[in-house]
């Protein structure tokens, strides 16, 4: 940045002993590069066009279950058949997905639980199962408990903005258990470190069976069914409200609406 503001002559940033803060200048400049982005991503992309191709960029972001389990393989195979568009991928829980996909910072999101807000478009594009768990050698493995005894136990939970708590709030609700109810022994910010922490003994969690395979197949976990409760959810595409942008989000919204991910 110091290289960039001794070549324009111009200071961009202000910096002082609280923190740094962008100058006129520097938001003027900002503007201008992001015209010049977009630009530069429609010329790319009307030259993939001509040779018949979607091409340009593609700014994704993705909740952590998604990004964690689902979407590698997504990509490898969308990449293949769209080698002339551009991918870059950010992830966070879903209040942040969906924060960046309003501020434009991401074309796409996709995300696993409920947005939040009601300004963007949702399509449901497949379907994801919670599941509880438990240490191998817990009392309630392989077995099934009513809800009221989930009050009785040390439990791991995602964070707050989680899609994945969101649900798990939802459903606890309708059986008749609150969120202030449990013993939340620690909140955590991803899928896997909940099931890290259930491997170790520090509680139970509620996860995505996506995140389970490994550990169902090395026999660190068990599972436990609860009585009356199955927690089902969609995985959502989100964007901005509106007509589906051409080119590469065109590409990939119809690539996961109609992929096969068995």
């Amino acid at each position: 940045m110091q290289l960039l503001e001794d070549e324009l002559g111009v200071r961009l940033l202000d910096r002082t002993s609280t923190g740094v803060q962008m100058t006129t200048a520097g938001e003027l400049l900002l503007g201008f590069a992001r015209r010049s982005s977009r630009l530069s991503q429609q010329v790319l992309a009307g030259l993939a066009q001509l040779e018949g191709q979607p091409g340009g960029a593609l700014r994704l972001a993705a909740s952590t279950t998604v990004a964690q389990y689902l979407l590698p393989r997504m990509l490898g195979a969308f990449r293949k058949e769209n080698q002339r568009i551009a991918l870059t991928v950010r992830s966070g829980n879903t209040e942040q997905v969906t924060a960046w996909v309003l501020q434009g910072e991401a074309q796409l999101g996709m995300v696993e639980g409920p947005p939040a807000s009601k300004e963007v478009a949702i399509e449901h594009f497949l379907e994801d199962k919670l599941t509880m768990i438990v240490p191998r050698d817990h009392r309630w493995a392989g077995k099934e408990i009513p809800p009221a005894r989930l009050t009785q136990v040390p439990f791991l939970l995602r964070e707050a903005g989680s899609g994945t708590r969101r649900v798990i709030e939802r459903a606890l609700r309708k059986a008749g258990v609150r969120l202030s109810q449990l013993n939340i022994a620690m909140e955590l910010d991803s899928t896997e470190a909940i099931v890290s922490g259930v491997e170790a003994g520090l509680g139970v969690g509620i996860v995505s069976e996506l995140a389970l395979r490994k550990a169902l197949r090395l026999g660190t976990v068990a599972t436990v069914k609860i009585e009356g409760l199955e927690m089902r959810r969609p995985f959502s595409l989100i964007r901005l409200r509106g007509p589906v942008e051409a080119g590469p989000v065109a590409a990939f919204r119809n690539f996961a609406m109609s992929h096969d991910r068995d």
